[in-house]
């Protein structure tokens, strides 16, 4: 499965300037028709959720469909779909929730590869509480989580496993599934961060073992805000403190004040784009992300491979901390003897942005060597050509021999 990448770059006015976007790990580029969904909404007419009148028919509308997007996307019922305002504030909250219950003794398993918007809340929760904090370390030579020690972390007092289902730093895709059994197997529940992953692989949550999954539209061309998936059933057994007058009803009792409308229906819109990408013969929303992806897939490994192919090229030059066996188009590259940071520079005096940072995953560039500087990280897009791939490498071969 293929598509036609120069028609699908038409969709993105900010393409047109010339800029090669290496910073999708951070935020994708957004399409047109994202923008015009947000702007259709948000004027309107548009009020507070009713069915009374039209404006507030089409506010009702926009939380409906957006549910019904995200549902498709992460393979769960729409009624299971909460919104937040980013990943941060949706494990902040769950973390709150969840942790009510928590006992001194009790124990919260987080890991060295997340992003810290998947660990900090959790540990700040286990010391609010008194309960224990233990780490699935990261190995630096590979890249990969010592999951042979996870044994040793796991127990009957573990209330809540977090795990990331790709990391935004290096993008290593660990074995969710198998470290979703085991805490399981022990009476766990299991909090996936699957912000970097949506990025490039469709999201099943009960496929990974997830309790709970949770991505962020804008690292999938869509609007600054994020989803959780879980099972309503599940959330219907967690209580959270909310206003007297507002429902209790699953998913909203999580949903805090009046929603952003204009964004939902910006989500359900970059979900319609994606599905979009390789048109075909599927009969369901769910069939067609599916045939996108791969095409998705197919075309980002390509390139990953150019990539790779001209990095090796030079030698002990750069140092690439990508190195697990899966992980997404994403590399993390180091510049022994110089800065990350410089480099960064250089490329965008030639239009190619690729920042350089820890990118929030503070655990795993301490656990790399890098302290808290990071590296270099570029990562691919769906809308990434063959030609920008190209001049990245010209412009890191520039930096090497400035």
């Amino acid at each position: 499965m293929s598509y036609d990448v120069a028609a699908f770059r038409a969709q993105f006015p900010a393409l047109a300037t010339g800029v090669a976007h290496f910073d999708g790990p951070g935020g994708t580029q957004t399409p047109t028709a994202v923008g015009e969904a947000i702007a259709r909404t948000l004027t309107g007419p548009l009020s507070n959720r009713g069915t009374s009148t039209r404006s507030e028919r089409n506010a009702t509308d926009a939380v409906l469909a957006m549910r019904a997007a995200v549902g498709a996307l992460l393979n769960v019922p729409a009624s299971g779909v909460v919104y937040g305002r980013s990943a941060t504030q949706l494990a902040y909250d769950f973390s709150r929730h969840l942790s009510r219950d928590w006992h001194p003794g009790d124990e919260v398993v987080v890991t060295r590869l997340d992003h810290d918007s998947n660990v900090r809340p959790w540990v700040q929760a286990a010391e609010r509480t008194g309960a224990t904090v233990r780490w699935i370390q990261l190995d630096p030579a590979t890249g990969e989580l010592r999951l042979d020690e996870l044994r040793d972390v796991l127990s009957e007092r573990t209330r809540v496993v977090a795990l990331t289902a790709a990391s935004n730093l290096i993008g290593t895709i660990p074995p969710v599934r198998a470290v979703a059994d085991a805490a399981h197997a022990v009476g766990a529940l299991v909090y996936v961060d699957a912000v970097h992953y949506a990025a490039h692989e469709l999201v099943d949550r009960a496929e990974l073992g997830a309790d709970f999954v949770v991505c962020s539209p804008y690292k999938f061309l869509g609007p600054h805000c994020a989803v959780l998936g879980a099972d309503p059933e599940l959330l219907a057994t967690i209580r959270p403190d909310k206003l007297a007058p507002s429902t209790d009803a699953v998913p909203e009792r999580f949903e805090f004040g009046t929603l952003p409308y204009e964004l939902m229906a910006g989500v359900t819109a970059a979900v319609e784009v994606l599905a979009a990408i390789a048109p075909g013969a599927a009969t369901t929303r769910r069939e067609a992300l599916a045939a996108s992806f791969a095409a998705v897939h197919a075309h980002e490994s390509a390139l990953l491979a150019r990539l790779e192919a001209g990095i090796a090229e030079l030698g002990d030059r750069v140092v690439v901390y990508s190195r697990a066996a899966r992980r997404t188009p994403t590399l993390l590259l180091g510049f022994p003897g110089r800065s990350a940071e410089e480099a960064s520079a250089l490329l965008a005096a030639r239009d190619v942005h690729a920042p350089a940072s820890n990118f929030y995953a503070l655990e795993a560039s301490r656990a790399l060597g890098l302290g808290d500087a990071g590296a270099l990280r570029a990562g691919l897009a769906p809308y990434s050509t063959a030609d920008e791939v190209d001049r990245l490498l010209d412009g890191i071969r520039a930096f090497l021999t400035s």
